[in-house]
């Protein structure tokens, strides 16, 4: 869709998600340009990089923005995150999908404000080689079907008047526009309280080392603290409700942990070329504090309590929920039966889990497990594994069982493994010793007796 076809189409008013950075400011300016009414709407997701949100309203509006509202949306994306640390819902490389997850919940917090206006077409300004494109659009389709969505990034002319950001900048500079981004700014940032995305600029020249990113949620690992630091977090049916004892709401808790482990350069600089859903590769820098003590935090407890099957189904629908996140089927019905299939797994999940920060790294400290005596009530961990004489495993049982694993491993001996080729160092088998056996007299190997 292009905007002559909007007009076309006789509308006169768009809404648009905006951050309030080049891209908004462009967009808002050349639209209005175009004869649009335009009303802008920034979510609050708590984005670490901006002092006041106020002033993000106040850009849109010196932009030609008719209005700019700031949405309230904190509390769902601290939902959605806390889904995201359940699901250990990451991508490729130890991304943690804050981006992906914030993008659906900024689409949902914006649409009912174009409904109560009478709003019908929604715009963004995601780049049309991205992810961000597809997570705005299918989020939008899926809350909204009625709703348009326009993106500017994929009409024509926008982008032959705007093929990059030089052109942008000399476009907002040029009609006196108050944008934040420099020309010297040698990457972009996307942002919110679970965390940061740095990309393009210097960052898509591989031959430059990252290191040049100015972390904005903590310090990269070489200057964090030469002491650890140990931190416990309570769980209570799969919610983290407490930090080193002290109880909080889940936004205040990703806050706080951000503070604690981004000090500690954890979560900092996390390098990733990754796989874009629109098929091509990107260098991302990637900061998330609290997403990463969360999940280590809730990896270890998850240790205790599922059992080999359960946990085998935990990976398989922990792989499927991180990609649908990237992909931006958040809403869909494949995410939404994964997510009910936590449900079990989460409410048994209760018990507090010690861990010890250091140099960026996350290290499990202590945990209370025995089962129905310790912390954590629904923990498997007992005393039946231990070497010690204690428990009621019995090593004689062991006897039987090996026997029954036997019968096929022996069947697939006698009649399978020859036939497979395998090489001799990949069964165990040194080749050098095969050659001196191989060299002996007929008449005294075993075969020849």
């Amino acid at each position: 869709m292009n905007w002559r076809e909007l007009q076309k189409k006789k509308v006169r008013v768009v809404g648009g998600a905006v951050s309030g950075g080049l891209d908004s400011c462009t967009v808002t300016h050349w639209l209005t340009a175009k004869g649009f009414e335009v009303h802008c709407f920034t979510v609050d997701l708590g984005q670490p990089d901006e002092e006041s949100l106020d002033a993000v309203a106040d850009r849109m509006m010196a932009c030609g923005a008719v209005d700019a509202r700031i949405v309230p949306g904190q509390a769902a994306l601290a939902e959605a995150g806390l889904k995201v640390v359940q699901a250990l819902a990451g991508y490729e490389g130890g991304y943690w999908n804050t981006t992906g997850i914030a993008r659906p919940v900024t689409t949902g917090a914006v649409l009912p404000e174009l409904r109560k206006r009478g709003i019908g077409v929604l715009f963004h300004g995601a780049t049309g080689r991205g992810n961000d494109q597809v997570r705005f659009q299918l989020a939008a389709n899926m809350l909204a079907p009625d709703v348009e969505v326009y993106a500017p990034w994929r009409d024509p002319e926008f982008v032959a008047q705007f093929p990059g950001r030089k052109q942008m900048l000399d476009y907002c500079e040029a009609n006196g526009l108050p944008i934040r981004s420099r020309r010297e700014a040698r990457y972009s940032t996307d942002a919110n309280f679970l965390g940061l995305t740095h990309e393009a600029g210097d960052l898509e020249d591989l031959t430059i080392p990252p290191f040049f990113v100015e972390p904005g949620m903590g310090v990269w690992p070489w200057d964090a603290p030469s002491s650890p630091e140990s931190v416990s977090v309570r769980w209570e049916g799969g919610r983290p409700v407490a930090i080193n004892g002290e109880a909080m709401d889940v936004v205040a808790l990703f806050k706080a942990a951000n503070r604690i482990a981004g000090r500690h350069g954890v979560g900092i600089g996390t390098h990733v070329v990754e796989n874009r859903f629109v098929g091509v590769k990107s260098r991302g820098i990637y900061e998330a504090p609290a997403m990463e003590l969360l999940t280590s935090a809730w990896e270890y407890l998850l240790q205790f309590v599922l059992d080999r099957r359960a946990r085998e189904f935990f990976n398989e629908i922990s792989a499927r929920i991180g990609l649908q996140i990237y992909q931006g089927y958040w809403l869909d019905l494949a995410t939404t039966s994964a997510l009910e299939a936590l449900k079990p797994i989460a409410a048994l999940a209760t018990g507090t889990i010690t861990v010890r920060l250091y140099k960026g790294k996350v290290y499990f400290e202590a945990a209370d497990p025995i089962a129905r005596n310790g912390d954590i009530p629904n923990s498997l961990f007992t005393d039946d594994a231990s070497m010690e004489a204690t428990g009621a495993y019995d090593h004689e049982d062991a006897e039987g069982f090996l026997k029954v694993l036997g019968v096929s491993a022996k069947n697939v001996g006698k009649i399978q493994f020859p036939g497979y080729a395998r090489p001799e160092d990949d069964r165990g088998v040194r080749p050098e010793a095969n050659r001196k056996q191989g060299s002996r007299r007929p008449g005294r190997g075993r075969a020849n007796r």
